[in-house]
């Protein structure tokens, strides 16, 4: 993985290792910060817990707070991104057992855990922490516009939860594997998490999203690579704005699609349809060129974690042919991603 250059917003070291907590989530995607944090920190996580109600697992070792306390975990994560950032009533009997159990507890929602009496009592009582992750830091600008030095990659999406962040660190750890000076800069609480580093992009007050955006990447040598974490949809009914405020502000010179092959509807607003990849791809540049006229899609990254290896090798194949540049899975890796990253460097 590429150096990751800690931002105002990180300067407290967060308690390690991790007990991943998935509340009462029966809807794999809103559980994007469980699966990312085993996926790219499985080094971190010992286990996870959760209410009665969920039925989404990351595979993890099912664990209570007291037993994850006893095999070296320090924190209970809250692995879930609900609607909204929300913590709900039916999960703060799980959350104060936590602290009970000598766990201190970091939270990427919207609601801060300081805000809730009964966790904010126990914590006071036990001498716990309580660490809200999704804060900005001080100091953010209003977006200039002015074009920085350096190169930059965003990935877009059709729609939430697909691939946006895995799609940036594959890309991040391919660049360097390949002599790239390059660094992931993450803009959502599970990026932060993976990455020590980084703003939340969503809880910016919106006049300064952009300015937060220029902030994350900013000045850096000519062959430099900053590699950023999209955020939404340019598309999505709720979060049009976060998406479009990270691409004005990052600049960037390339953007890869990322989109979820068999999806059809937005996740959470089941009324909208997704748009198309060439939707996708002709939006985002024709916005992105008012702050980057040079911007250019370097590709295609498809979320193929529900095919078999040939399905999705043939879909890359017919997908490729059809849009006319590269396509590919990056956490199957071979050839196909291979050339997503030639032609993103490119």
């Amino acid at each position: 993985m590429p150096s990751v250059q800690p931002l105002p917003s990180e300067s407290e070291v967060l308690p390690q290792p991790y007990l991943l907590f998935l509340g009462d989530v029966t809807e794999p995607g809103y559980a994007k910060t469980a699966f990312g944090l085993r996926d790219w920190a499985r080094e971190r996580c010992v286990g996870e817990f959760a209410c009665e109600a969920a039925t989404v697992t990351t595979g993890l070792p099912f664990l209570t707070p007291v037993q994850a306390h006893a095999q070296g975990a320090r924190t209970l994560v809250i692995g879930v991104a609900n609607a909204g950032g929300v913590i709900p009533p039916q999960w703060i009997p799980g959350l104060v057992q936590a602290l009970d159990a000598g766990l201190d507890i970091v939270s990427g929602m919207h609601a801060k855990l300081d805000e809730i009496p009964a966790l904010r009592a126990a914590a006071l009582r036990l001498g716990r922490k309580l660490i809200d992750i999704r804060r900005p830091p001080r100091g953010i600008a209003i977006a200039s516009g002015r074009k920085r030095s350096g190169k930059r990659l965003l990935t877009v999406g059709t729609d939430c939860a697909l691939g946006k962040k895995y799609t940036a660190l594959a890309l991040a750890r391919a660049f360097a594997a390949r002599g790239v000076d390059a660094d992931f800069r993450a803009t959502g609480q599970t990026g932060i998490l993976i990455a020590g580093g980084g703003i939340p992009i969503d809880a910016v007050v919106s006049d300064f999203a952009a300015g937060a955006a220029e902030m994350l990447s900013p000045d850096a040598a000519p062959d430099h690579w900053d590699v950023i974490e999209g955020q939404g949809s340019l598309f999505h009914p709720a979060y049009a704005g976060v998406s479009l405020a990270l691409l004005h502000g990052s600049q960037p010179d390339v953007v890869v699609v990322c989109h979820r092959p068999g999806r059809e509807r937005v996740l959470g607003h089941a009324d909208y349809f997704l748009p198309s990849i060439e939707e996708t791809i002709e939006l985002a540049l024709r916005l992105g060129r008012r702050t980057q006229p040079a911007i250019r899609c370097g590709g295609v990254s498809l979320n193929t974690s529900h095919l078999d290896e040939r399905d999705a090798l043939r879909l890359f194949e017919a997908e490729r042919e059809r849009l006319g540049c590269a396509v590919a899975d990056p956490l199957r890796g071979g050839a196909a991603f291979e050339r997503l990253v030639t032609d993103c460097l490119a």
